[in-house]
């Protein structure tokens, strides 16, 4: 039996060990933390739980997938509520929108706030996104690319996604189907997701608009966290070993530079291949430091990075009553706040922010009377900018209190912690940003960084900085894709 080491137990890792397993490998999976999570983290304090990463779960059959390689299931052992609705948009003109779980809820919520117009729109917005996901999906994202000449073996699929028009801009392709300029952003702004503004994300990435807006958005019982809970418990019933709080530090590889191993604690761990989940910046610095990385992996050498962000995570007294689990606050710029962001590398000067409230369906996460608030805001990632981020700290927090009692959140504040990209940096995330490389075209599908090197034969990549890309949606697949070239190797 093949041995194979998987370096991190985040969703990417956590997916491929159970794949490995599936496959019939032994796995130990080494991850230098205590839990398993990742990025997925945790944050305790004085009786209040924070998950610290994402906190929109969508597609929760991307979860069941390795589950089920595990010989396990999303039914045993995860507890899912569909949060309807899913986001609730507040603007700077003092109206609101919600977007509803279904087709019909939400045209129902676009004719009474918008129009006639737009909700006969949505329809055919709506038959777009499914056909743009079901041509995408298992031909653009769900695949290894050996080179982009690839994508010409399947050329039906790729003719569809032209002729589609998947290739144009997001933004202008939004504006072009709805007259409501808060439409325009309800249905744009996932575009972040992908490091980019909507004027110059494609419209591929309408994508993620299908995942959360049409197929609904999910919270699991327990937190986000309940995720690598589930599947660092299935990986480890059906016989994956795991070492927390062991930390790789070194790549064994042999005279032909065949990796054999890990050295972790001053331990040799030997295997027969190895899956990397560490940002691919950091693992070439860290455990490759004689080879020159591919250009994009090479951060400030150029790699175009995604935006980070200030998180900040607040426990307080109060729970608020007009508001749901995901609240997204767009202010009264927009193109501009990109340009800020993206461009100058400042700080936007009319921002945007979400607020994440776990509490309100997790009554595990705050104390009684109490409620969590996740509040979130792009900033420039320090490629780009030049914030003196143990200077603004400070600012930083009072503007966000600012606006937490102008948008009417409880302020009352029992205990709370600022994430900068300055931590994210500190936990080898290059650029500071946790989002990764951007999907920019250079930076998208066969020609983003490939999960194997081929002049390291025996290693393999896995994680947002690799293909499909950056999100819970793509690091699941991520780990997928990452076991599949570990069968091509060790059959």
């Amino acid at each position: 039996m093949s041995h194979v080491i998987v370096v991190g137990a985040g969703l990417a890792g956590l997916a491929a060990a159970c794949h490995l397993i599936g496959d019939g490998h032994r796995v130990t999976v080494l991850e230098r933390e205590d839990v398993p999570g990742g990025r997925a983290g945790r944050l305790e304090r004085e009786g209040f739980t924070f998950d610290t990463g994402p906190t929109v779960l969508t597609m929760p059959d991307l979860i069941d997938r390795p589950l089920r390689a595990a010989g396990s299931s999303l039914e045993e052992r995860l507890e899912l509520q569909l949060l309807d609705p899913a986001y609730r948009a507040f603007y700077a003109d003092g109206s609101t929108l919600q977007v509803r779980h279904g087709h019909e809820a939400m045209r129902e919520e676009i004719r009474r706030e918008c129009s006639e117009h737009d909700a006969a729109a949505f329809d055919d917005f709506v038959t777009w996104l499914r056909r743009l996901y079901h041509a995408e999906m298992p031909h653009f994202i769900d695949r290894n690319f050996d080179r982009p000449t690839d994508l010409l073996a399947r050329p039906r699929p790729a003719a569809e996604l032209l002729t589609m028009g998947a290739f144009s801009r997001l933004g202008p392709m939004i504006r072009r189907r709805f007259r409501d300029e808060r439409l325009h952003r309800l249905f744009s702004f996932q575009a972040m997701y992908a490091g980019l503004a909507p004027d110059e994300a494609l419209s591929i990435y309408a994508v993620i608009t299908y995942m959360d807006s049409i197929e609904g958005v999910w919270f699991p019982r327990g937190g986000i966290r309940a995720v690598p809970d589930a599947l660092a418990g299935a990986a480890a019933d059906a016989g994956a070993e795991f070492r927390y709080g062991t930390s790789v530090t070194e790549l064994v590889r042999d005279s032909g530079g065949r990796v054999r191993g890990v050295v972790a604690d001053d331990h040799l761990f030997a295997a027969d291949a190895v899956v990397c989940t560490i940002d691919l910046p950091t693992a070439y610095g860290n455990l490759l430091p004689d080879l020159r990385p591919p250009r994009a992996v090479a951060g400030i050498l150029g790699g175009n990075y995604s935006p980070s962000c200030v998180v900040w995570h607040v426990g307080v007294r109060g729970v608020p009553t007009d508001k749901a689990h995901h609240n997204i606050h767009f202010g009264r710029e927009w193109a501009g706040a990109f340009e800020d962001l993206m461009k100058r590398g400042t700080l936007m000067g009319d921002p945007s922010r979400l607020v994440t409230l776990h509490s309100l369906d997790d009554d595990e996460a705050a104390p009684e009377g109490c409620s969590t608030l996740y509040v979130l805001e792009p900033v420039p990632n320090l490629d780009v900018g030049s914030i003196d981020w143990e200077r603004e700290r400070g600012p930083m927090r009072e503007r966000l209190l600012g606006f937490l009692e102008e948008a009417g959140y409880p302020t009352d504040i029992v205990v709370d912690e600022l994430v900068t990209p300055l931590e994210w940096q500190a936990q080898g995330m290059a650029a500071g940003t946790p989002f990764a490389l951007a999907h920019t075209f250079p930076q998208t599908g066969p020609f983003r960084p490939g999960n194997v090197d081929r002049r390291v034969p025996g290693l393999v990549f896995a994680g947002s900085g690799t293909v499909p890309g950056v999100g819970v949606p793509m690091v699941l697949p991520s780990g997928r894709l990452a076991a599949e070239r570990v069968r091509e190797l060790l059959g």
